[in-house]
């Protein structure tokens, strides 16, 4: 479980095919120190398994379904991610619960930037825009975030400037893809609903 509150952005040293999967080696000294083998860690929102540490680099394995579903298949050395240590117990919980199993990728519709501020809009299947309302939460990339309006095929959010500057948002251009999983309390109240409208 995870809270939507990136702790630091880091750097993918490499990729190694593992067919059907592959092995993903990425650079953070703080958050290596403090990792030991078999934690989860979230990268741009995704729990992966860290597998491997060795001189300030965790490696992860991300099989064909993780790459095929996320944002994760695209990454290439050199490119920066969200990471995100899994909550503990007595942690704060300063965002909200996030488990780190993406539910869809959705794309950057439009980004308006006013000085140090940002409003952006995401494409998003209609399934999680089901799962969406104004004023609730939505995590993109693994960034807890708060909806400010939910149309037919997008959501919209607005950034604050620290946000844009500790996380990969602020250097999403419009096309990117991002990992996007809705507000777990969401999906159960709407699972709930379907169960007693289908009897």
């Amino acid at each position: 479980m995870f809270t939507g509150l990136v702790q630091s952005l880091a750097e993918v040293t490499d990729l190694i095919r593992e067919p059907p999967g592959v092995r993903l080696i990425i650079r953070e000294p703080k958050i290596a120190a403090s990792s030991k083998i078999g934690d989860s860690i979230a990268i741009n929102g995704c729990c992966l398994t860290v597998i491997d540490i060795a001189d300030g680099r965790l490696a992860f394995q991300a099989g064909e379904e993780t790459l095929s579903r996320t944002n994760l298949g695209e990454l290439a050395p050199g490119a920066v991610v969200n990471l995100e240590q899994s909550l503990r117990a007595g942690d704060a919980l300063g965002g909200h619960y996030v488990t780190g199993h993406i539910d869809a990728v959705g794309t950057l519709k439009s980004r308006k930037d006013d000085a140090d501020w940002c409003k952006m809009a995401f494409t998003a299947p209609s399934a999680q825009l089901s799962q969406m309302a104004s004023k609730g939460s939505v995590a993109v990339d693994g960034v807890s975030l708060t909806l400010v309006d939910i149309e037919n095929d997008y959501f919209t959010i607005a950034l604050i400037p620290h946000t844009l500057s500790v996380t990969t948002l602020g250097r999403r251009q419009l096309g990117d893809r991002v990992n996007i999983e809705t507000d777990i309390l969401a999906k159960y109240v709407q699972r709930q609903f379907n169960v007693a409208t289908n009897h």
